[in-house]
């Protein structure tokens, strides 16, 4: 854990090859990150841009697109989970994930299978299935974490995601019978840079957007359940690398970001505690985005449409290109 005080985590989200043979290790010594993430997007840019996946790709003549991209995923997760058995051996998270197929993020049963199919290949219990906060993505949620297989909910902008994540979490535990770790994805500075494009430039609306959510998944108190910090790294680049992580620094919390956010973090960063926030702040805020005219739910529910696009094209270009 990186603030032990705080049961802080600092996870790398990020998943490549060579980066797992040579510096992901070196975090992980260096007691600087203890888990990792990886979502369509991630993989699209290892695949396309490494030449680490040449050789393995080249004994996979007569498999489709989708078997070959599954081939190479799952040897990078089983890698990426055997370094990081120490650190789940002693409870110190040791987690990494890897997301269902973005395409099938409407379908319950499809993700349900997915999902499953998934964690029984890679074959390691240090793996979270990452799963949208869909309609769909409940009901997996739900049905993944009854069997006792851990979920990374993701691509949460709004509250009421959270809370269906929760909920989903909650009766997934109850029917497994014991504590199943989960996180709950929030996604941060994709909303600063879409408010800054609409003359609000404090980078401020991320931040209390996700205090608010934080504070209501604390109060859920679901056994295994915690808020994670996702899309971390900043977007104006007029702000310090570690600007994120360093304004969400929470108890009970974790934080992914990029490996360029971490090492800044790691040098430059405050480790007092950021979260929670008073509620009369946020609310303070988001009533000055409202005078200026912004429709902020409607700037949410466009995210979480453009979120689910992003990952569904990212996946689109590997499967192509295979």
């Amino acid at each position: 854990m990186y603030i032990e005080d705080l049961k802080f985590s600092l996870w790398a989200d990020f998943i490549e090859r060579d980066y797992l043979d040579n510096e992901f290790k070196e975090l992980i010594d260096k007691e600087i990150i203890n888990g990792a993430t990886s979502n369509p997007a991630i993989f699209k840019n290892a695949i396309l841009n490494s030449p680490a996946y040449k050789e393995q790709l080249s004994t996979l003549d007569g498999f489709s697109a989708k078997e070959k991209y599954e081939a190479v995923a799952i040897y990078d997760i089983r890698k990426a989970a055997d370094i990081l058995k120490p650190l789940y051996d002693k409870k110190d998270d040791g987690y990494v994930s890897i997301e269902v197929d973005p395409f099938l993020c409407d379908d319950s049963e499809a993700t349900v299978a997915e999902g499953k199919r998934l964690f029984a290949e890679i074959g390691r219990d240090n793996v979270m299935i990452k799963v949208p906060a869909t309609e769909a993505g409940y009901i997996a949620m739900k049905e993944l974490t009854s069997v006792g297989i851990p979920v990374n909910a993701t691509l949460i902008f709004k509250k009421s995601q959270a809370i269906s994540c929760a909920k989903a979490f909650r009766k997934g535990v109850a029917t497994y019978g014991k504590s199943v770790d989960t996180v709950i994805s929030i996604f941060v500075s994709r909303i600063d840079a879409k408010l800054a494009s609409l003359g609000i430039n404090d980078n401020l609306s991320g931040i209390y957007n996700t205090a608010d959510i934080y504070a209501e998944i604390e109060s859920m108190n679901v056994d295994g359940c915690r808020a994670l910090f996702a899309s971390t790294g900043i977007k104006d680049k007029s702000l310090p690398a570690h600007y994120y992580i360093e304004k969400l620094l929470a108890y009970n919390s974790v934080n992914t970001a990029p490996i360029d956010t971490i090492k800044a973090y790691y040098e430059n960063g405050a480790k007092d505690k950021a979260l929670p926030i008073s509620p009369d702040v946020i609310k303070a805020h988001f009533q000055k985005v409202k005078n200026a005219g912004i429709n902020f739910d409607e700037v949410l529910d466009n995210q979480i449409v453009d979120g689910l696009e992003a990952f569904k094209e990212a996946f689109k270009d590997i499967l192509e290109s295979l």
